[in-house]
């Protein structure tokens, strides 16, 4: 056994382990993503059809993945990875006619209102979506009834509550820990705007463990692997679930 074979959980995560774990190692842009969409996907009600953007794509396992188990359009959107990048991964797992590539800022989105029945943003949107203002910037792009759906780490309490970010966590991740919050941090986040109604906000379970499992596959399949994942194993093992995890948070847009 490896560490890439721990990756294949189909009693847990049946649609992910159809899939090449070493496909997805090699487009590690974050950990277990397919893990987290599949998860996520069980509080939202995605149907053949749907528009969905990918918000923060990255590489596009999770746009490959929307498209391929759940028969919706995807547009794909990211601003680090060049657009030409993405369609190439799309065009080889089969899912060009399906998937469209965007690079956009996301802030900047080159999208009409309403056009999107759902947004997912799966290990991207503690980058951009924990300012004030931003839920009502995204949401314009929802219909009335639209879903959103974010899945992002998180921790099992605020910093704010802690006083200081954790030694551990501070060494490896540094002030970007601020904005890593609980599902009860994004339900009033959201809520407070009257805009979404929250259908769900709750912790991965086991979302530590899961991630190790990621960190321990990457330093053994990636040329720089035991360098830059590390010191993540060791953050993870020193942590041991008592702080880190992820949020999964799901919403509809009110028909306002």
């Amino acid at each position: 056994m490896t560490a890439l074979d721990d990756l294949v959980r189909p009693d847990r995560y049946p649609r992910s382990s159809r899939y090449d774990p070493a496909w997805l190692v090699g487009l590690d842009m974050g950990p277990n993503p397919l893990w987290l969409l599949e998860d996520l996907a069980r509080d939202l009600d995605l149907r053949p059809g749907m528009r969905v953007l990918d918000l923060g794509s990255g590489k596009g396992a999770t746009s490959v993945f929307l498209a391929r188990e759940y028969g919706v359009e995807v547009v794909a959107a990211d601003w680090w990875i060049p657009a030409e990048d993405a369609a190439a991964v799309f065009a080889e797992a089969g899912v060009a006619d399906r998937v469209t590539a965007v690079r956009a800022e996301a802030h900047a989105l080159p999208f009409e209102p309403e056009s999107f029945d759902a947004v997912v943003s799966v290990d991207a949107f503690e980058y951009f979506g924990t300012a004030d203002g931003y839920l009502p910037y995204l949401v314009r792009f929802l219909r009335p009834g639209g879903q959103l759906g974010v899945a992002t780490p998180g921790m099992t309490r605020e910093v704010r509550e802690l006083g200081a970010i954790p030694a551990h966590i501070k060494r490896v991740v540094g002030w970007e820990a601020i904005a890593w919050h609980t599902p009860q941090w994004w339900r009033f986040q959201w809520e407070i705007t009257e805009l979404v109604d929250v259908t769900s906000a709750r912790l991965q379970q086991d979302a530590w463990r899961d991630w190790l499992l990621w960190a321990r596959a990457c330093a053994e399949r990636q040329p720089d692997g035991p360098a830059a994942n590390q010191p993540v194993i060791d953050m993870l093992t020193e942590d041991g679930g008592e702080y880190l995890s992820f949020a999964l948070v799901t919403a509809r847009r009110k028909d306002l």
